[in-house]
């Protein structure tokens, strides 16, 4: 079966085209600078790389350009666009409602749409993908998988925030968390390399890159996870604050700062660009540091601090923790953050090889000695093979066909504890 993957954002469409169930990779892609002039897309296919450079406005335009690319003669993975018989999308946010994966109806489509409140950045983009799609390949069963899903485990002591409970109740201000799929794919796979089974594990994984989060994994299902009811709350990330005291926002509204400008500050000023004032890019940072800028040492400091402040809350948690786990564009390819994070871990279990971590550059490893009472891994995420899994599962089910593996996950959310 072939399995189309789509990852779309405002400004950006990912793409893979799979062989199920064997996870072949036929084609993938990116189109980029949605909505600017020097809108490209970059195709791969059997050893080639195809550009076209033409101004894509928006996401539908976007999805049409890849179909059409797909079953191009020239350039193309397929004959037809009928040869792919399901489509997985990444949905960002799916409320309380979505506890796994989900073939998409119009039920589905309209609850994705209601919660464009919750991610107005990201489900309107993610809708668009989905409506294009359905209209041009009609035989296709389109699927959706919610960043969100894996999270719906969290207990309500955990998700519930210290405000009147009537704000939970009328608005769903409560912690969701982000990264789901990352958090899912490598915690499976560090519970596959210790030869564990998915639910037997206890792991803290670190998805780390320009966002961040970490997630606390008790038996293969999260438990707690530091991003909330937005992708703002957590470690500081390469433009966003994190964590921060709620009345400093107050304070700078009384000094005249406006509710957009705090946002821009919050989400786009903040994080490593803030403390920096140079960049939000870690290797930057690093080079910078090296030569003496006092600083990009200073924002590695505090990212590093607060990253291990995580760790260490959540091995709290957990009481027993198997795995650390890194993954993302900076967990998965800068040792010496990895090494800094998990210096002073040692009286937690964390014991760090240096060798292995400084050789593993994008690459699966572990990184920790062979007397670590905690084993750690850098593991690079998966998501879109994740999607499509659970792509092929559904659509396989659908069909009347047997998928090789077992069913989707679909964990009850956890109802109790909320009082």
């Amino acid at each position: 079966m072939k399995v189309l993957v789509i990852n779309a954002g405002s400004s950006s469409i990912k793409y893979y085209l799979y062989r199920m169930p064997e996870s072949e990779v036929l084609a993938h892609g990116l189109v980029e600078k949605i909505g600017e002039e020097t809108s490209r897309l970059s195709h791969y296919c059997m050893g080639r790389t195809h550009t076209r450079k033409q101004r894509v406005g928006d996401v539908e335009t976007g999805i049409e350009l890849i179909l059409d690319t797909l079953a191009d003669p020239d350039v193309g993975a397929v004959e037809r666009l009928s040869e792919v018989r399901a489509v997985g999308h990444r949905v960002v946010h799916g409320g309380e409602l979505f506890t796994g994966s989900v073939i998409i109806d119009a039920a589905v489509i309209e609850s994705i749409r209601k919660f464009a409140d919750l991610a107005p950045l990201h489900n309107p983009h993610n809708l668009a993908g989905i409506r294009t799609t359905r209209r041009r390949l009609p035989q296709a069963v389109q699927v959706g998988c919610f960043d969100t899903a894996f999270h719906a485990t969290i207990p309500g002591f955990a998700y519930l925030y210290a405000l009147p409970y009537d704000l939970y109740e009328k608005h769903h201000i409560r912690r969701y968390g982000f990264h789901g799929i990352s958090h899912r794919y490598v915690a499976r796979r560090a519970a596959a390399l210790m030869h564990k089974g998915k639910y037997d594990i206890n792991a803290i994984t670190c998805h780390l890159g320009n966002g961040c989060s970490l997630t606390a994994v008790k038996k293969g299902r999260s438990i707690d996870t530091s991003m909330g009811f937005t992708p703002l709350e957590g470690v500081p990330m390469g433009t966003r604050c994190g964590d921060l005291d709620p009345a400093i926002l107050f304070y700078l509204a009384d000094k005249g700062y406006g509710i957009n400008q705090l946002k821009t500050i919050c989400n786009e000023q903040s994080g490593l660009l803030g403390i920096s004032r140079l960049s939000n890019d870690v290797r930057n940072l690093q080079e910078l540091a090296a030569a003496g800028d006092s600083q990009a040492a200073l924002a590695i400091d505090v990212f590093c601090y607060r990253v291990r402040k995580y760790i260490g809350a959540y091995a709290a948690v957990l009481a027993t923790v198997d795995a650390i786990v890194f993954t993302g564009g900076i967990g998965e390819n800068a040792p010496m953050l990895r090494e800094r994070i998990c210096a002073d871990l040692i009286q937690i279990g964390v014991r760090l090889d240096p060798d292995l971590n400084a050789a593993a550059v994008a690459r699966e490893a572990v990184i920790s000695t062979n007397d670590s009472p905690i084993t750690v891994f850098a593991i690079p995420t998966n998501e879109q093979v994740a999607i499509a899994k659970d792509t092929y599962k559904l659509a396989a089910a659908q069909m009347g066909d047997t998928p090789s593996e077992g069913c989707i996950e679909r964990p009850a959310v956890e109802k109790a504890a909320r009082r």
